[in-house]
């Protein structure tokens, strides 16, 4: 099983300078990063540290893992967002996964071990949607196998003949949730593993929690009546 290691960026110097000395870039067969439009010094660190970054052939969330997938020559790709939140050192975990045969591996913040950065909060609402969300999808598409938890994180690998089998939308905010659903609808094999979650570095998430569940709520209508 070969792997590439791809940051997905967007004004995140922060997360880059703490996370990519930490990053076990040499266990990888390729590593780069596909980037939204920093602008504040994000790609001119990761090229002085030896990483190649390409802007996204197209725009939006969906745009980057399409980039990303379509410039990958290995097997899989597994996807990092360097923002200072989980240990990279953690990307290890996802490569045993796939050599036994996993399509879609997962990094978790809602499975026994992972911990989510609001889990010290009485309020949790980006978790519970997050919850909500998988329990639903769940119970519309799954047939069999493994019920995904975590269908919101980023953090995730997958088989790249497998990730072009699901047809994934070019535009939108879906695809992390898209890759569960359409794993669900394809009987792909899929799973997660454990990480602990903490409050970002620096900068500003590029996912506001109303206009972003009201657009994924929106994908649920779409997928429903999705032929295949």
């Amino acid at each position: 099983m070969r792997v590439t290691l791809c940051l997905l960026t967007w004004n995140e110097i922060e997360g880059c300078r703490h996370d990519v000395p930490r990053l076990p870039v040499d266990r990888f067969e390729e590593v780069y990063a596909i980037d939204g439009g920093s602008t504040d010094g994000t790609c001119e660190y990761l090229t002085s540290v030896g990483i190649p970054v390409h802007r996204q052939d197209q725009p939006g969330y969906n745009g980057a893992y399409l980039s990303a997938f379509r410039r990958c020559t290995t097997d899989a790709v597994l996807m990092f967002h360097p923002k200072g939140g989980v240990d990279p050192t953690t990307v290890l975990g996802a490569r045993p996964l796939l050599e036994q045969g996993a399509d879609l591996v997962i990094a978790s913040r809602l499975i026994a071990g992972g911990t989510n950065e609001e889990d010290g909060r009485l309020l949790k609402p980006r978790k519970w949607f997050v919850q909500a969300l998988g329990l639903a999808a769940s119970l519309v598409w799954r047939r069999e196998g493994y019920r995904i938890r975590d269908v919101l994180h980023g953090y995730r690998a997958m088989r790249r003949d497998a990730f072009f089998a699901i047809s994934p939308l070019a535009r939108g905010v879906s695809m992390d949730i898209e890759m569960v659903v359409r794993s669900y609808k394809k009987r792909l094999r899929r799973v997660e593993f454990p990480v602990e979650e903490r409050p970002r570095l620096g900068g500003q998430t590029h996912f506001k929690a109303l206009s972003t569940g009201s657009k994924l709520l929106r994908y649920f209508w779409f997928e429903l009546r999705r032929a295949d």
